[in-house]
């Protein structure tokens, strides 16, 4: 057992130079902000790998600085607040269309479905305005912004293995300095236009010489548009796309299964401007979407390089080569990482046409792929159904519906093979006190799609059949129940895993927030997944569960405007069938300095933990 006891400290400047003034006060939303409580649950789902996609958290701050005006907003507007449910929306659009424009922010009090919890959520990123919206020509758009530039350096004090190998063999040897490095710029005039580029390099990487002779191991650049008459976005260079339930495709952060049981739906806008450091899920070339009426149409073409394993042929001819993997790593440390780098090639377009009628929105999506170089995956039994070729195609029809205070959603794909993908779900706010969510998936283990992000299980949509059903509680002005449970299934084999199985996750969390002040919850969850189990003796590899069970407590509590304290004690407990138990233990104290309008902020930990 190893014992580690550290503090940390991070303070973080931003410069922020602009030629309009920023006038509204940004406040915080209580003791720990929504915006913090969801990119931890992406941080969780992605198996405590940390994402270098801050696209989320750079769309909140801009929307802190240009809020909505939730007298003019559409429906496609409030796609961009992930806190709000689509409930609450069509309750709100319904109420603006009866009563007409609110008069303040606190007569959301008076919409169905809205709760205080909701509006104090809600309340940095909307507005209320009676004035229209005035059309800004694209030329002067490009003035009158605001610029921001952000470089950033960290670096890991322990040396890491890779300083430690036999530089004379080569091949896993880190040839560049241990500092990562990124900088960007970035200008934006009222959501309407941005552009910006990016530079990084991570650690470990060369920058300047060797394979980076031209400076940075990663660059990224774009140009983004929005509201130009018929065009609604115009996308130049590096975007994401974003479609239906995310079978076909879904290149933005999602979240999936949470305390939080209404953020189960996927909502965003089709297009997305990218400025991230993350190297994969992106697409670079052109988009855009056109509207007209209650049509919306979307189209998008792009070609850029992958990195990629090579499996050579027999002959030395190049055209035998094949790709047994696409690298998602974005990592160019060692020589072997390097040769790896940008050798497959991919073309991909595709697009979106979509129908909004009153409640119903029905979309149908297309995808397609061209590899210079045919994908063909090792010859394991799990990979029996994977594809192989140089070309892929996915398509899709998703919809979505509202009656009363139920919405329904869902979409059905399938893919060049023919094999079928299905996502339905519903979101119930029986009462103003408990709302319900329920998913049922259905992905055959033939189904594949590239750069994709559902509501599964899985890390893909893939082999998997599962129903999510998950219930939240408002039990008084001061308690929250949060409950779920997914039961789910793998029809075919999986990586370590040598035949079909079946796992369940189910979590409760209780939380108490008397005032603004103050917020405790705590949290058990426990989940059993099969995994293979190897034995001596044993021909066949027999399949175990492994379970594993968290506790979680945490408390914050906001001393004034400018200082928060937090503190949060965690204990795991992993076993697998036939092996001993493991156990893990974590506390740690925050003390957070935010001043109000000030471009800068800091936070000390104290953190202990065992495993």
């Amino acid at each position: 057992m190893k014992t580690i006891f550290f503090i940390t400290a991070v303070f973080i400047c931003t410069t922020v130079f602009s030629q309009t003034p920023v006038k509204r006060v940004i406040k915080a939303e209580g003791p720990e902000s929504a915006a913090e409580q969801q990119l931890e649950k992406i941080t969780e789902s992605n198996n405590e790998i940390e994402t270098e996609d801050d696209s989320y958290r750079q769309e909140l701050l801009q929307l802190q600085k240009e809020p909505i005006n939730i007298n003019r907003a559409t429906e496609a507007d409030f796609k961009n607040i992930p806190f709000i449910s689509p409930m609450q929306v069509q309750s709100l659009l319904m109420y603006r269309g009866l009563l007409g424009d609110l008069l303040s922010i606190y007569e959301l009090q008076a919409v169905p479905l809205w709760d205080l919890v909701t509006i104090e959520r809600a309340r940095s990123y909307i507005t209320v305005s009676s004035s229209e919206k005035l059309f800004t020509s694209f030329r002067k758009r490009f003035t009158g912004g605001e610029h921001t530039l952000l470089l950033r350096a960290s670096q890991i004090l322990e040396r890491p293995i890779g300083y430690r190998q036999d530089i004379a063999a080569g091949k896993n040897y880190y040839k560049g300095s241990p500092q990562k490095i990124l900088l960007r710029y970035r200008y934006n005039f009222k959501n309407l236009l941005q552009y910006g580029v990016l530079g990084e390099k991570d650690a470990g990487e060369q920058i300047l010489k060797g394979a980076q002779k031209q400076g940075f191991d990663f660059y990224s650049a774009h140009l983004f548009a929005r509201n130009l008459g018929m065009i609604r976005s115009l996308a130049v260079g590096d975007f994401t796309v974003n479609m239906g339930q995310g079978l076909v495709q879904w290149m933005g952060l999602a979240f999936k299964k949470g305390p939080d049981i209404l953020s189960v739906k996927r909502e965003a806008e089709v297009l997305r401007p990218y400025n991230s450091a993350g190297e994969i899920f992106f697409h670079r070339g052109l988009g855009i979407t056109l509207a007209k009426r209650h049509w919306t149409a979307t189209f998008f073409g792009s070609y850029r390089n992958l990195d990629a394993n090579f499996a050579i042929g027999d002959s030395s001819d190049t055209k035998d080569d094949v790709v047994t993997s696409l690298q998602t790593s974005g990592y160019h440390r060692t020589a072997s990482e390097i040769s790896d780098k940008g050798v497959q090639r991919q073309l991909a377009f595709g697009g979106n046409v979509a129908y909004r009628f009153q409640k119903l929105n029905v979309g149908v999506n297309t995808v397609q792929y061209h590899f210079k170089y045919p994908l063909l995956k090792s010859p394991e039994p799990y990979n029996l159904f994977a594809y192989s070729g140089v070309r892929a195609g996915n398509y899709s029809v998703d919809y979505s519906y509202t009656y009363r205070n139920i919405h329904f959603f869902g979409e059905a794909a399938v893919n060049n093979n023919l094999y079928k993908a299905f996502i339905n779900g519903i979101l119930i706010s029986t009462a103003s006190d408990v709302d319900m969510s329920i998913v049922y998936r259905n992905i055959s283990k033939g189904y594949q799609s590239h750069y994709t992000n559902a509501f599964t299980e899985n890390s893909t949509p893939s082999n998997e059949k599962g129903l999510f059903t998950g219930i939240s509680i408002k039990v008084s002005s001061a308690w929250r129940m949060n409950a779920y449970i997914d039961m789910y299934q793998f029809p075919w084999l999986k990586y370590r895993v040598d035949a079909p199985g079946t796992g369940r996750d189910q979590v409760v969390q209780l939380t108490y927030k008397p005032n603004k002040v103050l917020e405790i919850y705590s949290r058990y969850r426990t989940e059993l997944k099969p995994i293979d189990r190897d034995l001596p003796g044993h021909i066949l590899t027999p399949i175990v569960l492994k379970i594993k069970q968290n506790w979680r407590t945490q408390l914050s509590f906001k001393l004034n405007e400018t200082f928060t304290l937090r503190s949060r004690v965690e204990a795991l407990w992993l076993e697998k069938r036939t092996d001993a138990g493991e156990v893990g233990f974590l506390l740690n104290a925050d003390v957070i300095y935010h001043p109000p309008v000030k471009p800068w902020a800091g936070s000390l930990r104290l953190q202990y933990f065992e495993t």
